[in-house]
């Protein structure tokens, strides 16, 4: 007895074996029928939806995202666009202007590229606009991190305290710390960036989700810790959760769950640990991705491997032992590949568990075809292709012909899944769809798209994007569409409204 019958429509399932249909009926959290049979079913109780010709498309999951970060990023200081120095710090100083004596300002987004003068910035300008409160800056990337003197004199970090092992103290000429911190030095501040477990309430986070059900997005593979993981958690408890959530373990928590049995796909349908999460570097912005060869115009810098290879392999192995997913953060062709090696290695002992690569961004042409081979995903975010590509020109020169190399990999039959990389970019899927389609940004720049052989079709993204097609007995998860974006100009992407979102049969948002 179906719940919910969607009929008149332009159905793409996205299923080989019945790819489209003009009806399709939900009970129990499930597509039940289609067409004739989907109709035949309705009784009086069943919700109709008439879709007057409209697209309908499976939902889509988001595979790589930090949920709760981007729920709670609306009390930070916000230098998103900012497009000076100047610009930035006056966005602080008007948070300055309303904080008590000695309390910790927290911000996120600069991006030194899109300043005027594209330098990484220092304390000195911080000091003058806020003397007595610690302030903490991501950068967009979320590899480095501005702070002031006051936040430098509060952890009591001095031009004697050694650089971490995977991360970075920048100092000046003469030794002093100059305010940023890369990589693994950011774990110096021991939790001071921004984020607490107190803060994090019921409906901030169900806030969030409305947000990403009214963009689309019924499913995501959430790649944070402890303090998330118990929000999800609440929200489930309470029968709230209407965002199926994949879990991943942090690298520094695997052995301590692996010791009290937690094993891959724990978890229901709506909240499940999914695996482990650790890094290989750090990122192309911060200039901290781990390269084969130096990055263009830094003759000693190849980045910076966050954590040795040794270590990863050990962690692998013990994740895939446990059956469960292996998600490494990997930017640089010098990352891909050591963490290719790694995987190798588990292949050869006959281990199966899923293996992914996060990012995937900048890859050496012969490590190309060893993700289909050693069935690896390639876990990548169309949107940082279009937003890096001057910066990977600029930096890599001619190897960044295999950035972002969406079409290259899917040729040789790699498996390609799609995210947002939320708050680092925006948790809108379809600026990734765009990007993917067209290589361009959404002023047409650069116009034909950049390097447009690893353009992808419209089907090829959205299969990148969705959790599973339609089909029957499978999960409700469907998105009714303004436009159909298998037919409009791509270009046009950028239009396209969800008009009704359903997570396991139910509406779960409506634009009417």
């Amino acid at each position: 007895m179906p719940n919910l019958l969607l009929t008149n429509g332009k159905i793409y399932t996205l299923n080989p074996a019945r790819p489209r249909a003009n009806a399709m009926a939900f009970a129990t959290g499930r597509v039940v029928a289609f067409d004739d049979a989907a109709r035949a079913a309705r009784t009086a109780r069943t919700e109709t939806i008439d879709l007057r010709g409209r697209a309908v498309i499976p939902g889509l999951v988001d595979h790589h995202i930090h949920f709760t970060s981007y729920a709670m990023g609306i009390a930070r200081v916000q230098l998103d666009g900012a497009r000076s120095l100047e610009e930035a710090v006056t966005r602080v100083a008007t948070r300055v202007q309303t904080a008590q004596p000695g309390e910790w300002i927290f911000g996120r987004g600069w991006n030194q590229l899109d300043w005027t003068i594209p330098e990484f910035p220092t304390k000195t300008p911080l000091d003058a606009i806020a003397p007595n409160n610690p302030v903490v800056l991501d950068r967009k990337d979320g590899h480095s991190t501005w702070i002031n003197s006051a936040a430098l004199r509060a952890i009591n970090l001095t031009r004697d305290t050694p650089d971490p092992a995977g991360g970075k103290i920048e100092r000046d000429a003469r030794g002093e710390p100059t305010g940023l911190l890369r990589e693994n030095a950011m774990d110096l501040l021991e939790g001071k960036r921004g984020f607490n477990a107190a803060s994090i309430s019921d409906d901030v986070l169900l806030n969030a989700i409305r947000a990403a059900h009214q963009l689309g997005v019924t499913g995501i593979h959430n790649v944070e810790g402890a303090v998330s993981l118990r929000a999800f958690q609440s929200l489930r408890a309470q029968d709230k959760l209407t965002l199926r959530v994949m879990h991943t373990v942090p690298a520094e928590n695997l052995e301590r769950a692996l010791d009290i049995g937690l094993r891959g796909g724990f978890g229901d349908e709506f909240l499940r640990i999914g695996g482990v999460k650790m890094f290989a570097d750090g990122s192309l912005g911060s200039q901290t991705a781990w390269m084969l060869e130096p990055f263009a115009g830094h003759p000693d810098n190849c980045g910076i491997p966050t954590t040795p290879v040794e270590e990863i392999e050990r962690l692998a192995r013990l994740a895939a032992n446990a059956g469960m997913m292996v998600c490494t953060h990997a930017i640089g062709d010098r990352a891909n590949r050591e963490v290719l090696n790694v995987y190798e290695k588990l292949r050869r002992e006959g281990l199966t568990a899923p293996l992914r690569i996060e990012h995937a961004q900048h890859l050496n042409s012969a490590d190309l075809p060893r993700f289909a081979a050693l069935n690896v995903i390639a876990s990548m975010q169309p949107i940082h292709a279009t937003s890096d590509c001057m910066m990977a020109d600029a930096l890599l020169g001619a190897r960044a012909r295999y950035g972002y190399a969406f079409k290259s990999l899917l040729n040789t039959g790699a498996r390609l899944a799609f995210g947002s990389d939320c708050p680092v970019e925006t948790l809108d899927p379809w600026v990734g769809i765009h990007a993917a389609v067209t290589r361009e940004r959404a002023n047409g720049e650069p116009r034909g798209g950049w390097y447009p052989a690893e353009k992808l079709s419209v089907e090829e993204t959205v299969r990148a994007y969705i959790g599973a097609p339609l089909r029957e007995n499978e999960i409700g998860d469907a998105l009714v569409l303004s436009q159909d974006v298998f037919e409009i100009p791509p270009r046009e992407i950028l239009q396209t409204r969800v008009e009704q979102t359903i997570v396991a049969g139910q509406v779960v948002y409506t634009n009417a």
